[in-house]
């Protein structure tokens, strides 16, 4: 069962990813390596990618040096936690900002919602049974941190913002701040709550 269920998860994320690549640039606004460029500055697609990622280890079952990370004890929780809040800042923050029709519409649902809670019922069901420490969890902050920094300097010399909500030009580098630490508390609280009850399961368990 954990294996066919990895293998829908395999399915659905290089599906997703790889459709929304070919619709981003067929629908291109700038030249292709921008767009490129552009395509991996959304934490969506970074976040969506980690999880194909992980679901093609368990089911290819190879091994890289640059992917030891999502063979770790500790991946699957984390992985759950980011692409959660890959879904609940779409469905509060975005959802309203745009309505796609046609496969658009399809691969966003697949990123934004299908896929996070494909992995949240995986992680419920097949995490393993280790307890986590909240302080050797918080070091996983560290990816949107990175990828936080790496964004505004980016849009600083480039005039390119993946989400409305970081868009300086627009809503100023104060607001841009406060909405991006609201997001990292929500992170904390998404990774906390997910602690809370995987441990609390280990325990019951154990």
């Amino acid at each position: 069962m954990q294996k066919k269920i990895e293998i829908i998860g395999f399915c659905l994320g290089w599906f997703a990813i790889i459709t929304q690549f070919i619709l981003i640039i067929q629908n291109r606004e700038t030249d292709i390596l921008e767009t490129i460029i552009r395509f991996f500055s959304f934490f969506t697609i970074l976040t969506n990618m980690l999880v194909a990622l992980y679901f093609t280890s368990k089911v290819l079952g190879f091994s890289m040096k640059p992917l030891d990370l999502l063979s770790k004890k500790t991946a699957l929780t984390a992985l759950t936690a980011f692409i959660l809040i890959v879904g609940l800042v779409y469905q509060f923050l975005l959802r309203h900002v745009w309505e796609p029709t046609g496969m658009q519409r399809l691969i966003d649902e697949l990123l934004h919602s299908i896929i996070p809670l494909y992995m949240l019922m995986y992680w419920f069901i097949f995490d393993t049974k280790e307890k986590i420490k909240f302080r050797d969890a918080i070091m996983w902050l560290l990816y949107p941190l990175f990828y936080l920094t790496f964004i505004l300097v980016r849009g600083h010399f480039y005039n390119y913002y993946p989400y409305p909500f970081l868009n300086i030009p627009e809503i100023g580098t104060d607001m841009a701040l406060v909405n991006s630490t609201l997001i990292l508390i929500l992170m904390v609280c998404v990774i906390s709550m997910l602690l809370v009850v995987k441990n609390i399961r280990v325990k019951i368990k154990g």
